[in-house]
């Protein structure tokens, strides 16, 4: 009998001990978080600043997969946007991430508890998504993917020194290509450098804007712009069809037909992102993690465009400067 009963509580300590892996296997994964990725819309560089979230994100095992992820995209949408970010508002997230200035002001603007880590917001404090960038006072830090203008500006003049008379294209409806124009307007008067503004208001005056532009520009300059991005087949068509040389201000820009840029890499701005919210993970609350101004990574010129406009690359002297030559992405 004592045998018997020897054996029944050596078979319960045994259990018991499986049952103890068990919950430390289970204690295992309790850094596991419930993340949401907030995009306006798909397009190259927005889906790579993604993949550079959740890339980091798997690498410091803060996800396990997919499953941890809930993704969703406006589609251009407005009004999807709107109802997208109030649904996550609403929801258990122990983060948001928000890639560019349109959805990162509207996930900000529901005033949630859920901490929101912006990718690529080129001016945060104009956007209102956070009063000072040394101390966010929103719930909301980041990244941003200050335009480097003056940089952009100084290559045009490297690669077509004749340019005489810039075009601005951009869309008067999107705050930070609004502010990146304003930018250009001061570097260029101070150049002494003449410009024509060409703000749409709706999309369907992007073609006749373009149109106008390339009869009265040497150049066209165009900020970092999901709706002039969403038209840069219809762009870079016509500015070739009068050798009008396009400078964009992202990598997928240039991808897409623009000339020429010197961009951020758009996986590497997702990973400083994901960086900033496994700070918040580790401990430090939002307004203990300072946003960021990221710089660009390199130039990139695009080769199809150039032969198309006429410009000879072999005959650029651009420097020190690390150059990645792409043609274009539809090809």
């Amino acid at each position: 009998m004592k045998k018997i009963i020897a054996i029944i509580m050596s078979a319960l300590m045994m259990a018991v001990a499986f049952a103890g892996c068990q919950g430390s296997d289970k204690s295992s994964d309790s850094n596991t978080k419930k993340v949401a990725i907030i995009q306006q819309v798909e397009n190259g560089a927005f889906n790579d600043m993604r993949q550079g979230i959740i890339d980091r994100l798997k690498e410091k095992d803060y996800i396990s997969g997919e499953d941890d992820v809930e993704y969703q995209c406006a589609d251009g949408d407005e009004t999807n946007l709107n109802t997208i970010c109030q649904s996550v508002a609403n929801g258990e997230y122990d983060a948001a991430f928000t890639i560019a200035t349109p959805a990162t002001q509207g996930m900000v603007n529901q005033e949630s508890e859920i901490p929101v880590f912006f990718c690529a917001v080129s001016a945060p404090v104009p956007a209102g998504v956070l009063s000072s960038m040394e101390k966010p006072d929103l719930n909301a830090t980041g990244t941003s993917n200050a335009i480097p203008v003056d940089e952009i500006f100084g290559l045009a003049k490297t690669m077509t020194p004749d340019v005489k008379n810039f075009g601005l294209l951009y869309s008067s409806k999107t705050d930070s290509a609004v502010n990146t124009v304003e930018q250009a307007k001061k570097y260029l008067d101070g150049e002494k450098i003449a410009y024509t503004e060409g703000a749409v208001v709706e999309d369907n005056e992007i073609t006749t804007t373009v149109e106008s532009l390339c009869k009265k520009c040497d150049a066209i300059f165009i900020p970092n712009d999901a709706v002039m991005q969403a038209a840069m087949g219809t762009i870079t068509e016509i500015a070739r069809e009068n050798k009008t040389p396009v400078y964009g201000s992202s990598a997928t820009m240039v991808d897409s037909g623009c000339l020429a840029t010197k961009a951020i890499d758009d996986i590497g701005i997702g990973k400083k992102t994901a960086d900033m919210a496994i700070e918040y993970f580790e401990g430090k609350s939002v307004e203990e993690i300072p946003a960021i101004v990221v710089p660009y990574d390199y130039v990139t010129v695009n080769t199809d465009d150039a032969k198309a406009i006429g410009v000879d690359l072999d005959k650029i002297d651009f420097g020190t400067e690390e150059v990645k030559k792409v043609a274009d992405a539809q090809k």
